[in-house]
């Protein structure tokens, strides 16, 4: 007994041993090789909105903020497009693990594109690349996460909480480390004013980031993970009885449970719509109207990037906790609709925080110095990164979960296409907001969130009935 527990551990083949309440090594390998590349991508996004609308002459190219707006939408919305290709590409070709080195590869390319230049042509061949990689990377890290655990394990939900704080520890470092070297250590200052940022050593810094993942998970996938990936689904027969189970049609169940990926996919694509105003309107409007002084410092404006991962890494083990102690009771966990639902209710509840601050400063009349108080956005953030955590991880889970084998990373690139539908229509909201209006856009945001949450609790019933 013994010796097949060792030998199930040598092959990685962990869904063949006991339930045990340890995660699996490969899952903290995993960890790490996403914190690297979530601190190459998120150093490179805290900086990008301020990057876009910061003037030639300072180191910036000098687009307008509703141009910058679209183009930082566009640009997040199509890294969550092209996991529906590279899932699709993997399952038939490459295998997860060979998917995942080449987009180390291409967007660390994309990182040194942004650093070699700072030209409007290198800023497009750049995301162009990041683009590009992110595609084959990210669906394929997250669908082996759900490779390690058998379907009903109850530490697959726990696993993925513990997996996002990886993406949200290298969130966390990015702005802080990237923001330094673009706002301060490089920046060229005369008094307190900064007459050229350090752009590209903040790019730099993310391209080293991006390397130190790729070959961290080069060197230790086969270790941990042992033949877990390195094979396209239809090719292996240890993600399925055998090959005429992968190629079979679908059953009814699998057609439900696929339908409910599609439907969450819907609803979480107005969560994410508002959830990543943080990187345009909100950054926007912590640079120009939230009083960002501290004891006497003026807190750079990329660093506020930060607030939602140190919130998360704070919460992640307290919400695990929390899943696994439900799930032991006799009435049961909560159910993915539910949390969903939780999560969508508390992205609106922070946009109402942001209406209160847009309001203080309104008391004011046209006073321009005035400020609204940091606490508004701190408590946004907070409010935020709780809706994160009901949403985001249980999602990847989700679809691990209930997505039938052949296309497990075909369909977490459909989950990830959400997130492409919403940055982009992101995009669009923060460029109406000169426009509309802070308090419109912030309010609008914040009704539609609260709303729809309601809907899905009236919904989860039959969603929980065709997932069974």
């Amino acid at each position: 007994m013994q010796l097949k527990k060792e030998e199930a551990i040598k092959k990685g083949d962990f869904q063949n041993q006991p339930k045990k309440l340890k995660h699996p090594p490969g899952l903290y390998m995993l960890f790490m090789t996403e914190m690297w590349e979530r601190f190459s991508y998120y150093g490179m996004r805290a900086l990008l909105i301020i990057y876009l609308t910061t003037e030639l002459l300072k180191g910036g190219l000098g687009y307008d903020k509703n141009t910058a707006a679209l183009i930082y939408g566009y640009f997040t919305g199509f890294v969550y497009f092209t996991p529906l290709i590279g899932g699709y590409l993997s399952d038939k070709y490459l295998g997860q693990r060979k998917a995942i080195i080449l987009g180390s590869i291409i967007m660390a390319m994309g990182q040194f594109a942004l650093f070699a230049s700072q030209t409007r042509t290198f800023l497009y061949i750049g995301l162009g690349l990041l683009i590009i990689g992110n595609g084959f990377f990210k669906p394929n890290i997250s669908t082996l996460v759900g490779q390690l655990y058998e379907d009903g394990d109850e530490r697959r939900d726990s696993a993925f909480t513990i997996f996002y704080m990886g993406i949200n520890v290298g969130a966390f470092l990015a702005p802080l480390v990237c923001g330094s070297l673009a706002e301060n250590i490089f920046a060229q200052r005369q008094g307190e004013q900064i007459m050229h940022y350090g752009f590209k050593y903040g790019f730099l810094a993310a391209a080293i980031g991006m390397i130190l993942g790729g070959i961290l998970f080069t060197v230790l996938a086969q270790k941990y993970l042992g033949d877990i990936g390195k094979e396209p689904v239809t090719k292996t027969k240890s993600a399925a009885k055998n090959n005429e189970d992968v190629n079979r049609p679908l059953t009814k169940q699998e057609k439900n449970r696929t339908a409910v990926i599609f439907i969450l996919t819907a609803f979480v694509v107005f969560f994410w719509a508002g959830f990543e105003q943080a990187g345009s309107s909100l950054t926007i409007y912590t640079r120009d109207y939230i009083n960002r002084n501290v004891f006497g410092m003026e807190i750079p404006v990329s660093w506020f990037q930060s607030l939602n991962p140190v919130f998360i890494v704070m919460l992640a083990p307290i919400i695990s906790k929390v899943w696994i102690n439900l799930s032991k009771r006799e009435q049961g966990d909560l159910k993915v609709p539910t949390k969903m639902a939780l999560g969508m209710i508390l992205l609106g509840a922070g946009f109402l925080l942001m209406v209160g601050a847009v309001l203080e400063r309104g008391a004011a009349g046209d006073n321009v110095l005035v400020k609204a108080n940091l606490m508004w956005l701190v408590g946004a953030y907070f409010l935020h990164t709780l809706g994160e955590l009901c949403l985001s991880p249980i999602g990847l889970s989700m679809v691990s979960s209930l997505a039938p084998v052949k296309y497990a990373s075909l369909l977490m690139g459909v989950w990830l296409m959400g997130s492409f539908i919403a940055n982009i229509a992101a995009g669009y909201v923060a460029s109406y907001v000169e426009v509309l209006g802070h308090l419109e856009i912030f309010g609008g945001i914040a009704a539609i969130c609260i709303v729809l949450g309601f809907v899905l609790l009236i919904l989860r019933k039959k969603l929980v009935a065709m997932m069974e």
